[in-house]
C-alpha cells in the first residue's frame, strides 16, 4: 500500500461522462444518478484498509444525501488482474454485504479516475445540480485505527450546497492507498504529491 493525496481536481470542472456497469453488468451513466441538488462520486474499492475504514458509514450516507436531493455512486477503478478482491463479482458481493444504498461501478479500463484526476482510495467528488465540481477532498479526519469515521467534511460540503452556499473555502485533500493502475497505464500525476 502506498500512502498517496488526492490531487484536488479544480472547483468548476465539470463531470466527466461516462457509463460503468456495476458488479452485476448493469450500466450505468454517471450525470444520470444525480439528485435535484447534486451527485458525490466515490472511488472505492474492496481492500483497501482507508476504504474498509469508512465501509461502515458508507450506506447510511448514501441514503442521507438521497433524503437530502444528493444522488451517490461509487466507483473502482484498480487493477482486478493484480488485485482480484476488486473485481466486479466481488463488488457485487461487497455492494450487497455492506447494503450499499448507491450504484457501485468498475471502471475496467481506468479511463474515468484519470478523468477525474482519482489517484487514491478513498477519492470525493461532490458536483452541483450543474453538475460542476464543488467539493474534493477528504471524507474526514479520521484514519485507519485512528478515530471513527464520521464523513464530517463531506456533510459540510453538501449542507453548503443544499443551502446554496458558496463551495467551502478550506478543502483538505483526501488520503488513502493509491489507485491500483494497470501497468503501463498510470496517469501522469501517478507518484506525485
Amino acid at each position: 500500500m502506498a500512502r498517496t493525496l488526492s490531487t484536488m481536481l479544480p472547483l468548476g470542472t465539470p463531470l466527466p461522462e461516462f457509463t460503468l456497469p456495476d458488479g452485476n453488468g448493469v450500466a450505468y451513466t454517471l450525470g444520470d444518478q444525480g439528485g435535484n441538488c447534486g451527485l458525490l462520486v466515490a472511488f472505492i474499492c474492496n481492500h483497501c484498509p482507508y476504504v474498509k475504514h469508512i465501509n461502515p458509514v458508507l450506506a447510511p450516507l448514501g441514503a442521507q444525501l438521497a433524503e437530502l436531493g444528493v444522488g451517490m455512486l461509487g466507483i473502482s477503478s484498480n487493477d482486478a488482474d493484480t488485485y482480484p478482491a476488486d473485481g466486479p463479482i466481488q463488488m457485487a458481493q461487497t455492494a450487497a454485504e455492506l447494503g450499499y444504498t448507491f450504484p457501485y461501478l468498475y471502471d475496467e479500463t481506468q479511463s474515468a479516475a484519470k478523468a477525474f484526476g482519482a489517484a487514491c482510495t478513498p477519492d470525493f467528488f461532490l458536483f452541483d445540480a450543474h453538475l460542476k465540481l464543488v467539493y474534493r477532498g477528504q471524507f474526514d479526519s479520521s484514519r485507519p485505527n485512528q478515530g471513527e469515521p464520521s464523513g464530517q467534511d463531506i456533510l459540510r460540503a453538501v449542507d453548503a450546497l443544499v443551502a446554496g452556499k458558496p463551495p467551502l473555502a478550506e478543502q483538505i485533500p483526501g488520503m488513502g492507498c493509491n489507485i491500483k493502475w494497470k501497468a503501463g497505464n498510470e496517469p501522469d500525476y501517478f507518484g506525485k504529491a
